[in-house]
């Protein structure tokens, strides 16, 4: 029988940003008690939360502290330190485990693993050299991506290189941080996103497709529904599901994916945890992904993932804030939520407005008009 944790024991939660926040308020609405291994004071989630553990994230020793205080552990992000993962897998209740971590903070072990589940991706050469840089550039043709295989996320730790000289120049300054990996350049016609859930007891539920709008390689809006086909979005779905359970992933996923002009889907990347993406979900389903996630972990029945109305999210960033600030009194219709972060740097995550409408053009028109 599976392992169900119970409204009022305690949920650890490594990492205390905003997703780690967003899970702990579900959490706490719920009736859970929760503790957070964080190294800095008053963090997001620290804030939300019953007790804090401050101790660098490969602190073994803080591993341990969180272990014993907590009924079952979970995670806000990938990049957690392996050999802290594999005792939490041995000595703890981790159902997410150390294997998908594993696989999602290596791109080159990512992109293997989809392409084995026989799943569209764009093709990619491993760089470990200069000399694999120039090879794979003939191979792959230009443009094309130049990726570090671990670390990097809102356009960090990547180039997109359009002749073999930026190709040279970029792999010379990203294998300073380890091997990387080269994607063939995909002429996208969207970006999408699916979050996609598996319980401990095998049960799945998947989230309406997202329709995710960057600038400068940072998320902007995330629309919902997509404005796609329905078969697209079926298709899409059913890719996330085909994921999720050949990773054999516990948990909540996001799969990033591309779309082109002719409705052609290929996997860009994943992230074994609540998404940016997925904020939409509080406001606009039935169940959010941070409830839908401690459900997983806790082997609770996963909950429903209807939309309720259109819906658009967007991102509110360290030079957006104090406008925003400026014009609450705006907000009549549009949700607000902000993380608890100290400092309002640029481009910094600080927070998202939400809004539903009849549509998302409606949705959209209503964030235009607010003077941000």
């Amino acid at each position: 029988m599976t392992r169900v944790i119970k409204p009022g024991q305690t949920i650890g939660i490594i990492g205390g940003g905003q997703l780690g926040r967003m899970m702990a308020i579900a959490a706490k609405q719920m009736g859970y008690r929760i503790a957070v291994l964080e190294p800095t004071e008053d963090s997001p989630c620290g804030q939300v939360s019953d007790i804090v553990i401050k101790a660098a994230y490969d602190d073994p020793i803080g591993a341990e502290k969180l272990a014993e205080v907590s009924d079952v552990i979970t995670y806000e992000f990938e990049n957690i330190d392996e050999q802290t993962a594999n005792w939490l897998t041995k000595k703890s209740d981790f159902p997410q485990g150390a294997k998908v971590l594993g696989i999602t903070q290596h791109r080159l072990a990512e992109k293997e693993a989809i392409q084995s589940l026989g799943i569209s991706l764009a093709p990619f050469q491993p760089i470990r050299t200069i000399e694999d840089a120039e090879e794979a550039g003939d191979r792959l043709g230009y443009p094309a991506v130049l990726k570090t295989c671990r670390g990097g996320y809102d356009g960090k730790g990547q180039r997109v290189v359009r002749n073999l000289e930026q190709l040279k120049q970029g792999a010379k300054e990203l294998l300073k941080n380890g091997e990387c990996v080269l994607e063939a350049w995909i002429p996208f016609a969207l970006e999408l996103s699916v979050i996609v859930t598996r319980s401990r007891n095998g049960e799945t539920a998947v989230f309406p497709v997202v329709e995710n709008e960057h600038r400068d390689n940072i998320l902007y809006r995330s629309h919902v529904p997509a404005r796609v086909s329905n078969e697209v979005s079926e298709q899409a779905k059913e890719m996330a599901l085909e994921i999720v359970t050949g990773l054999d992933v516990i948990g909540t996923l996001a799969v990033e994916l591309f779309m082109l002009e002719d409705g052609r889907l290929y996997v860009n990347e994943l992230a074994p945890r609540p998404h940016n993406s997925g904020h939409y979900t509080i406001e606009g389903c039935e169940t959010s992904q941070f409830e839908q996630h401690i459900r997983a972990v806790c082997g609770l029945p996963l909950g429903p993932t209807t939309l309720r109305s259109p819906v658009v999210m967007e991102n509110i960033l360290g030079e957006q804030l104090a406008p925003i600030m400026d014009n609450v009194a705006k907000l009549a219709d549009i949700k607000l939520h902000l993380y608890g972060k100290k400092e309002a740097k640029e481009k910094r995550k600080m927070g998202h407005l939400t809004v539903t409408a009849d549509s998302v053009e409606e949705a959209c028109t209503k964030l235009d008009e607010l003077d941000k």
